[in-house]
């Protein structure tokens, strides 16, 4: 499968993060986001709200001069963090007083994040999900069957 260098790099970083226990929800240097952009949280500067799907004028600066951060751009990161933040169990934006899951370093709700955001990278670079486990079965059957 071909894939894109911008793909690549995202996939490693956050493969690593999951693995090394470093993917924390809540900390703009340890999300999704923070992960692919090397554990910087300056991408947080380009909304008012961790989890928004709206840019702010910072935001909108960067996104109208075709800024890329890692290969992304803002709107791109800023839905890369909420699907994250959501697959977790997050009610988006982050606030003390919306809900969120009772473990959120907890590996099976990092895995639902994790899957959710190599899903929409997919998305974003038009390429097939990666985590589509169905085509395997499709092939062992297509070869049981021959």
């Amino acid at each position: 499968m071909k894939t894109t260098p911008r793909f690549e790099a995202a996939i490693k970083k956050l493969y690593t993060a999951f693995h090394n226990n470093t993917l924390y929800p809540e900390c703009c240097k340890q999300c999704a986001v923070g992960n692919i952009l090397d554990n910087t949280d300056s991408w947080k500067h380009i909304s008012d709200f961790h989890g928004s799907l709206k840019l702010n004028y910072v935001g909108k600066i960067h996104q109208s001069f075709g800024r890329k951060f890692n290969g992304y751009s803002p709107l791109e990161l800023l839905q890369i963090e909420a699907a994250f933040l959501k697959a977790c169990g997050f009610e988006l934006p982050l606030h003390y007083k919306n809900k969120k899951p009772k473990n959120p370093t907890n590996k099976n709700v990092l895995f639902n994040g994790l899957s959710k955001v190599i899903e929409l990278l997919c998305v974003l670079d038009n390429i097939a999900n990666v985590m589509d486990y169905q085509q395997l079965f499709e092939f062992e059957k297509a070869n049981v069957l021959a």
